[in-house]
């Protein structure tokens, strides 16, 4: 595993160091979970994009679909 250096505003560190106490977790953690939960988003929203810009993406219709998930059994 690789180890990076990340310097941040005192502000955040204070803030990181009073949710690793807690959750009772470590900085290395609460750190890694966050770096995991942004690239995730990050993936999403790329994906989200090509979706949108695809012109041969088929349109739906909000009505249709809200009619059909809200009747779904």
């Amino acid at each position: 595993m690789s180890q990076i250096i990340v310097q941040m505003p005192d502000e955040m560190v204070s803030a990181l160091d009073a949710a690793a106490a807690q959750l009772k977790l470590s900085r290395t953690e609460i750190i890694h979970d966050a770096m995991e939960r942004y690239l995730q988003d990050c993936e999403d929203l790329a994906l989200a994009l090509e979706r949108l810009q695809n012109p041969d993406d088929q349109v739906i219709d909000w009505n249709r679909a809200k009619h059909e998930l809200l009747n779904s059994d």
